[in-house]
């Protein structure tokens, strides 16, 4: 497939000035959007502006000193992280660091990229760098939604989605996003959903090398890809099961994002329902499976609107509004069937 590529919308971080005004312009549409200059002003950030030496320095006066998971890599990764040969096992080590050892490491591997590449990922500030919340902030996610480190050398993380609206923030070093639509799933040969590198499936043809002929749909979804280059102060937003491989490019790098689901209804999450879906529906006969789409698409999905929009509200019963009780009445009902009750 050939033309330009589809663009991220890019907007000033400072036109979006509360978490209101972020789910109306931004979330709701469920399209990626750029926040360019959104965190500029956190010390973090001003510290990365100022030297690197700064922002460790500041890092260090926050340690809380606990251990974390490093991955590690030799040289000839070239900081790639993915499988190894045949899906069999990774092509890096897992080592547990304290978090101010980790940093001086990765500093030094920076400085001699010939040597390995290192790599911290989700590490929740609240636990090892208390206080970096309360520095940092960002008033257009909900309090709830609490920051995560991702600090390392140059590195490339495979295409993979968050079942979970994600803003992240780079601090300092650049990165670069590659985005799919979700709908492009089909054509991103995705692997394991039980055997992963960090909790997600990845894409295994965005991954590798162009061309291959194990992926011969992927040119279909490389044609929609959208590309965005990130620098100190920009963000990110991407709406849950948005696609996305992260390249870290400079040789010393660090992001923090948000996590959270910003139009739950209650506390069970879709990905649970999917799974449930699977094991109910999956490997019925065709015919089955298709009219029980039709079903799902009907009463959940809604093309054509609510189900009941030919009766009363009064009449709609448990397909009433969800915040009327009806989200209780029918999770209750859920586990009694699968109590067997």
């Amino acid at each position: 497939m050939t033309g330009a590529q589809p663009a991220v919308r890019s907007v000033d971080g400072a036109s979006v000035e509360d978490l209101e005004a972020f789910v109306r312009d931004v979330a709701r549409p469920g399209m990626p959007v750029v926040l360019r200059g959104l965190c500029r002003d956190w010390p973090a950030t001003r510290a990365s502006g100022q030297s690197r030496a700064a922002l460790v320095a500041y890092l260090a006066r926050l340690d809380a000193g606990r251990t974390a998971e490093a991955f590690v890599g030799d040289p000839t990764i070239a900081g790639r992280y993915t499988y190894g040969k045949d899906l069999a096992g990774f092509n890096f080590a897992r080592e547990s660091l304290r978090f101010g050892d980790a940093l001086g490491r990765i500093i030094a591997a920076a400085d001699a990229p010939e040597t390995e590449s290192i790599y911290l990922g989700s590490l929740p500030t609240d636990a090892y760098l208390p206080g970096f919340a309360a520095d940092n902030t960002v008033p257009i996610v909900p309090p709830t939604a609490r920051p995560r480190i991702w600090l390392g050398t140059a590195s490339s993380v495979a295409c993979h989605y968050d079942t979970f609206d994600n803003l992240a923030c780079v601090v300092a070093g650049t990165r670069r996003f590659t985005l799919y639509p979700p709908d492009a799933i089909g054509n991103l040969y995705v692997g394991p959903i039980d055997h992963t590198m960090a909790g997600q499936p990845i894409s295994l043809a965005a991954g590798a090398d162009t061309d291959d002929p194990r992926y011969p749909d992927f040119p279909a979804a490389r044609g929609r890809a959208m590309v965005v280059d990130l620098a100190p102060g920009d963000a990110l937003y991407m709406p849950k099961l948005w696609w996305h491989s992260v390249e870290a490019t400079a040789p010393f790098n660090m992001l923090v994002n948000y996590w959270w689901d910003g139009f739950a209804a209650g506390p069970d999450a879709p990905y649970t329902a999917m799974l449930l879906s699977m094991i109910a529906i999956a490997e019925r006969p065709p015919a089955e499976r298709a009219a029980w789409r039709a079903f799902f698409d009907h009463y959940v999905f809604r093309p054509n609107g609510h189900p009941l929009a030919h009766l009363p509200d009064a009449q709609h019963g448990i397909l009433g509004a969800l915040g009327g009780g009806n989200y209780g009445r029918i999770r209750a009902w859920v586990m009694k069937t699968l109590r067997g009750g």
